[in-house]
């Protein structure tokens, strides 16, 4: 069943493991965003990765570059271009599924108030061998001429911020909850006993 919309973070998730699973997603009907591309991982070294990139690089149209492939170097577009390449994109239902994709480096207003989610089975911690190097996209995309990671650091510090202050807003309140519950326990006692009479 479908929802309005999936925001996925996707803080320390393999590439290319993410990438198929949203494909699929996205070809019935799902709307996506993911967040924070910039703290993505594919696996291999840094050095490996670059060297990838530069091969990656090389590949143009020889009469006129300006006609393409073109090689995105920030991170959210890395992410897109990889599941564009999974949904079939030459034909009108890949069309269709790529533009139920959004991608952000950090996590932009309005998804930072909104609930986020993981995909276990991407998770570099379970699908990658602790002895096994790995490279961070935004690493690798400041590398490669990003001219925004500093910028994107600064904003995302602010964010935590008020993310921290919400949070321990709301643990406050939920305590106050709790103690008033707990204080007014007799006289809930017959209320309660009611409600669950009709089934809540």
């Amino acid at each position: 069943m479908l929802e309005s919309t999936i925001i996925i973070d996707g803080r320390d998730h393999l590439l290319g493991r993410l990438a198929s699973i949203v494909a699929k997603e996205l070809l019935s009907g799902q709307k996506i965003v993911i967040v924070r591309c910039d703290e993505m991982a594919v696996s291999g070294s840094l050095v490996r990765n670059r060297v990838k990139y530069a091969q990656f690089r090389k590949k143009r149209t020889n009469t006129n570059p300006g006609k393409g492939p073109f090689h995105f170097k920030s991170p959210a577009r890395m992410v897109w271009r990889t599941i564009r390449g999974m949904v079939h994109q030459k034909t009108s239902r890949g069309q269709d599924a790529i533009g139920r994709l959004s991608t952000f480096e950090g996590i932009p207003s309005p998804y930072d108030k909104k609930k986020r989610v993981v995909i276990p089975a991407a998770l570099r911690i379970l699908r990658l061998k602790t002895i096994r190097d790995y490279t961070v996209i935004g690493e690798l995309a400041d590398s490669v001429g990003w001219k925004h990671k500093d910028l994107l650091k600064r904003l995302e510090d602010q964010r935590k911020i008020k993310a921290q202050e919400f949070f321990e807003k709301k643990k406050s309140a939920a305590l106050l909850k709790q103690k008033a519950t707990a204080a007014a326990g007799d006289e809930l006692a017959a209320v309660n006993k009611t409600l669950e009479a009709a089934g809540y």
